[in-house]
């Protein structure tokens, strides 16, 4: 069952999967299920659960949920270690947080048909830190929703273990 952190549903029988199903499967995006991010998730996970989550916002304000799901799918389409891409970069490289949002655009653009919209959202996810400024109102939404995620995925499986201490 496809779910996103800190909802019940199954994503497959809603209509946010006829926006991604093209994508979910693909060789390109399993592998990201291997790959840890924010200490306790995959970046496959969370991925979707900023796919999701930007879906249903961008739906609610009537703006184009579909790239939105789209966009969150692939923002974080990289296979690199960030740590140890920060640890061997020189001075002159781009830092982490603008490399893996160029890349991210590289792989998607290799896997599917990329929007302007959709690389808009991907490449500038990371704002401010990307200083360039988002373009349209779903890249602020998807740049919101990723950070938190990030911070649901921090906090909810500390939570959850510290629930689990108090009932014994």
């Amino acid at each position: 069952m496809l779910k996103a952190i800190c909802s019940s549903k199954d994503l497959t029988t809603n209509s946010y999967y006829s926006c991604v199903s093209d994508l979910i499967d693909c060789n390109q995006l399993n592998k990201l299920k291997s790959i840890t991010h924010h200490v306790s998730t995959t970046r496959f996970q969370h991925c979707v659960n900023v796919s999701y989550y930007s879906y249903i916002v961008c739906r609610k304000f009537g703006l184009n949920a579909r790239s939105a799901a789209r966009a969150g799918l692939l923002h974080d389409l990289f296979y690199y270690d960030r740590k140890e891409y920060n640890a061997s970069r020189q001075k002159w490289q781009v830092s982490h947080s603008k490399h893996h949002s160029m890349q991210a655009v590289s792989n998607a653009c290799e896997l599917t048909s990329v929007t302007a919209l959709e690389k808009d959202m991907i490449e500038k996810h990371m704002w401010p830190l990307t200083r360039s400024k988002p373009s349209y109102k779903e890249t602020y939404i998807i740049t919101i929703i990723d950070k938190y995620c990030a911070v649901l995925e921090f906090c909810v499986p500390n939570v959850q273990k510290l629930m689990r201490r108090k009932a014994r």
